[in-house]
């Protein structure tokens, strides 16, 4: 296992990181087009400064640190994805499904949000689930740097995978 990444780091964790951290962030903001006011940098950067603000201070290596880093975007999308339905409450549900998407933070945050509270729920279920969701769909990594930064074999996030897929599913569809 490689040396922890210090607090005194985070600077240099980051910048060796930042072009994997933008493209995971311009993975997130892909579908959304030209409508959107949330830019890979911004995103990037929003990301950064909550994993200042965090009391999580030393990572255990580069895969733990892009899996926190996840975490991260996936508050500032979901946090972007409240302040736009708070602007225009209602809507009905759409159906979500983990394979392909890519969500427009701008004008699905009806989605995002729903898909943010089945993540929580599955969380109380098993929050291994939800750390592999975490890392997959909102930090876009693969099975194998899933399965490095969580500690687990390739085999089980897989598994995990395909099973949070159907729980989550399931709680989008209810």
């Amino acid at each position: 296992m490689a040396d922890p990444i210090k607090p005194e780091s985070l600077d240099a964790a980051a910048t060796l990181a930042y072009r994997e951290l933008r493209a995971i962030a311009h993975h997130r903001l892909m579908a959304r087009g030209p409508q959107g006011t949330l830019s890979t940098t911004a995103l990037v950067h929003e990301a950064y400064l909550k994993l200042a603000d965090s009391p999580q201070k030393e990572w255990k290596e580069r895969s733990h640190f892009l899996a926190i880093a996840s975490l991260a975007m996936r508050h500032v999308l979901v946090d972007r994805a409240r302040e736009r339905a708070a602007l225009k409450r209602g809507g009905e549900r759409q159906r979500v499904t983990l394979d392909e998407v890519d969500l427009a933070v701008d004008t699905e945050s009806d989605v995002l949000l729903q898909l943010n509270e089945a993540l929580d729920r599955l969380a109380a279920f098993n929050s291994r689930l939800a750390k592999v969701v975490e890392c997959r769909f909102f930090g876009g990594l693969s099975e194998e740097e899933t399965a490095e930064a969580l500690g687990l074999t390739a085999r089980t996030v897989r598994r995990d995978w395909v099973k949070a897929r159907v729980l989550l599913r399931r709680a989008l569809e209810s």
